[in-house]
């Protein structure tokens, strides 16, 4: 991995947002040709970041001709307001786009799940049912429509291990690098170029309280200890500049000891086995 000074968030300038879109767009221009794809797939959850790879992707899948499909697979503990801005981002700016509630499959999944009380260790499981079902979905259309799934993930979800293994990760991480504080920035540069439809879907995901969509806390800053996502990457940055005292903060505590997620799958070397 690069030092985590190369990864430290910019300004948010125009320019910074500006060359960030020009870069992911033809990035992922030259790797749907180079690898023959004929179709993205995108979770559409209502919230900033997948919004957000929707609005860079689409006339990227435009100009190679090939469609983006998107799907809001909601389960059980997806609030309204949360369906509504999923099906408005879907409907913006997918060329496919449709609506799935699976809570009955779900529902009748769950109860393979043993032992399940109150406790945030049963809510995090079920959580990651729900993650991984979705995924199951989207993976199918992949296969169908000859595509890949794209990862949603942002650097600061990818430093805290706040995403599920085998349910949040796609094959293509258009966002992975920036900074959600740089989401922000690059979705509120991007409102330019949308019609006025796709203006108010975006500005509404920019607008929600983020969420993780699994009914384990109100909002994602509840889990990581902080009050958004902006103290968030201030913290890493002054913990990755050398504030070592910061390691007893809830949120370095999760980038501490989530490091098994970013090295999965571990693989013994062939070295120690031959």
């Amino acid at each position: 991995m690069k030092e985590i000074k190369d990864f430290l968030p910019v300004r948010e300038r125009t320019e910074d947002c500006e060359r960030f879109a020009t870069i992911i767009r033809k990035h992922a221009q030259n790797y749907i040709k180079e690898n023959g794809l004929q179709a993205l797939i995108l979770g559409i959850s209502g919230g900033i970041d997948s919004a957000l790879c929707a609005a860079l992707l689409k006339p990227v899948c435009e100009e190679c001709n090939i469609p983006l499909i998107g799907r809001s697979i909601t389960i059980e503990s997806n609030l309204p307001d949360e369906i509504e801005r999923s099906i408005k981002a879907g409907d913006s700016f997918c060329h496919d786009f449709q609506y799935l509630n699976l809570t009955e499959t779900y529902l009748e999944n769950r109860k393979n799940l043993i032992h399940l009380d109150d406790s945030i260790l049963s809510k995090l499981r079920q959580g990651n049912m729900k993650a991984r079902m979705r995924m199951m979905i989207l993976y199918d259309l992949a296969q169908l429509n000859r595509g890949i799934v794209i990862a949603t993930d942002n650097f600061t979800e990818y430093l805290t291990g706040f995403w599920t293994l085998h349910g949040d990760v796609g094959d293509y991480a258009p966002i992975l690098h920036l900074w959600k504080t740089e989401v922000f920035a690059l979705a509120t540069y991007l409102l330019s170029e949308c019609n006025e439809k796709q203006r108010e879907s975006l500005q509404m995901c920019i607008d929600a309280v983020p969420v993780d969509g699994l009914g384990i806390s109100a909002c994602d800053c509840e889990q990581l200890g902080v009050k958004d996502y902006f103290e968030a990457d201030k913290l890493f940055v002054r913990y990755f500049s050398g504030e070592k005292r910061l390691e007893e903060h809830q949120l370095i505590k999760r980038y501490l000891h989530s490091h098994y997620k970013r090295n999965n799958p571990v693989v013994i070397p062939r070295s120690e086995i031959i």
